[in-house]
């Protein structure tokens, strides 16, 4: 009786152990439309102390450089390329080359054509966040802006 207890006990508690989940990053997005026909979107990434991402200028042989996908639509064109703000530049030993990264938060900007009053902006950011210790996974995150 014992052991069908003990094994009970332990069913249970294994079902409240995870295994955690690390999302040193959060992203949100905001829209603002600066003419008739234009317009900026910002997608924010706020890291978490400790943590940093990397700039969408990184050279080959380095880690995953952050990347912005924007879907096609007959609503919007893009004008020009995705602006971030100048990062932080270090050499990394564990790549062995000068990297530049974001901590803290950083802002991108995506100017864009409307051809229409209203659009929805779709795509995906596509990232890779470090810390002094371990790099995770190349991560891919999909958005939606709304532009009125």
């Amino acid at each position: 009786m014992k052991k069908i207890l003990l094994t009970a006990i332990v069913a249970i508690l294994g079902l409240n152990v995870h295994s955690q989940i690390l999302t040193p990053v959060k992203w949100s997005y905001a829209a603002k439309k600066t003419g008739n026909n234009d317009a900026v979107v910002f997608i924010k990434a706020t890291i978490d102390k400790g943590w940093h991402i990397y700039s969408q200028n990184i050279a080959d042989g380095g880690p995953a450089k952050t990347e912005f996908t924007f879907n096609a639509s007959p609503a919007y064109s893009l004008n020009g390329v995705t602006a971030e703000p100048k990062p932080i530049s270090k050499y990394e030993k564990s790549f062995s080359m000068n990297v530049s990264y974001f901590e803290g938060t950083v802002i991108f900007q995506q100017k864009i054509k409307l051809k229409d009053a209203q659009a929805a902006i779709s795509g995906t950011v596509k990232f890779m966040v470090c810390n002094d210790k371990q790099c995770l996974p190349p991560d891919d995150v999909e958005f939606n802006i709304a532009v009125k």
